[in-house]
């Protein structure tokens, strides 16, 4: 019996879909994509800007001790930003311990984003409220969760599309292509975004997959696919709408793959020049995805020297309120512990937490 929708239609692009080369010059590169309103793209760039110093003053607090670690997401700025503009407020958004730049676009607080990576017991925010999962640190466990969460809200009527931010290391994982499969079968409103960065810590794509692109992986599961140069954000914006609208319309998954680079280490725990060389990030450094989209809009009149310099001060200013907050001590509430263990309390965890309770209060007699 045949399928409804042959190989084709699910084949990503032979090479990966652009509108900007690396000066920030037009190119024509797009597959017939059409290119995001200008408006969006200024917002962009502006989120890109003030997620790029986000990214800076994280790095410095693991430095002060602030921060137990932080993975930068420094030249995926382009991907981060476009997977929040992407989605409306009813989406939900699955990031990895690698996407705080994201969440920070989407509008959460960067003090609650950052709650778990101080090492807090909690992820810091407020999953249902935000509609923004746990960000995850097993690779790929996430991706199960937005292929059930999706096939969930699908049954339920609701007009929500579940985003599944995920590594390239991530898809050698089984429950990545457990997810894929599920949700091509239930045709599940879910895209899987594959952030390949060239390397899954020390380990490089070329020792990963022998697959020309990562993108192919969605393939053999019937997931319509697709690359993206992930740091020409009019491609990635243009791309991650289109694959979104398609996932909200009903006709199932979308895989999309962003090339992109990794700057700095893995974590600031991270000693990258063990595993590769100082030219090759330097080439990637050209590809500045904030050089290349400012380029662009400065050369069409859509951005003034006034704006630059305003979105500046605006990352300046954001960035001080994260050093005031990530700096202020927290005081802990050692009841606290008892919360959120089940939905009710056995007596066993009542009696513990009236145990502790008077503990506290002798202490302070």
């Amino acid at each position: 019996m045949s399928r409804e929708a042959p190989a084709p239609a699910l084949l990503p692009s032979e090479v990966p879909v652009r509108f900007l080369a690396e000066d920030g010059t037009r190119v024509d590169e797009h597959s017939g994509y059409s290119e995001p309103p200008a408006d969006r793209l200024v917002e962009a760039y502006r989120l890109m800007v003030l997620g790029r110093r986000f990214d800076v003053q994280a790095t410095a607090l693991t430095k002060q001790g602030r921060l137990a670690v932080y993975p930068s997401s420094a030249g995926q700025e382009a991907c981060q930003v476009a997977s929040a503009l992407a989605l409306s407020d009813a989406d939900w958004l699955f990031p990895t311990y690698r996407d705080s730049v994201a969440l920070v676009a989407r509008g959460l607080d960067p003090g609650e984003v950052l709650t778990l990576l101080r090492g807090d017991a909690h992820c810091g925010y407020d999953p249902t409220a935000t509609r923004v999962a746990p960000q995850c640190t097993p690779l790929a466990t996430q991706t199960l969760h937005a292929a059930g969460l999706a096939h969930a809200m699908r049954r339920r009527g609701e007009d929500a599309v579940a985003f599944a931010l995920i590594g390239d290391g991530a898809t050698s994982e089984g429950d990545f292509h457990e997810a894929l499969n599920f949700a091509a079968v239930f045709k599940a409103p879910v895209v899987f975004f594959v952030q390949n960065n060239g390397f899954a810590i020390s380990v490089p794509f070329e020792k990963q997959s022998a697959a020309p692109a990562l993108a192919y992986k969605g393939v053999g599961y019937g997931v319509r696919s697709e690359q993206v140069d992930g740091n020409d954000a009019l491609a990635v914006l243009s791309v991650l709408d289109d694959a979104v609208a398609h996932a909200r319309s009903g006709r199932g998954p979308v895989l999309v793959e962003a090339h992109t680079y990794r700057i700095d280490a893995h974590t600031n725990a991270d000693d990258a020049t063990r595993y590769r060389d100082a030219a090759e990030v330097e080439k990637w450094r050209a590809a500045d995805p904030v050089r290349r989209l400012e380029t662009y809009l400065t050369n069409e009149n859509l951005l003034s020297e006034e704006d630059i310099d305003r979105f500046r001060a605006e990352a300046e200013t954001f960035a001080a309120g994260v050093r005031d907050t990530l700096n202020a001590d927290v005081e802990p509430d050692p009841l606290s512990l008892f919360e959120h263990v089940y939905a009710e309390p056995t007596r066993h965890l009542i009696a513990q937490r009236a145990q502790v309770a008077a503990e506290l209060e002798a202490v302070e007699a």
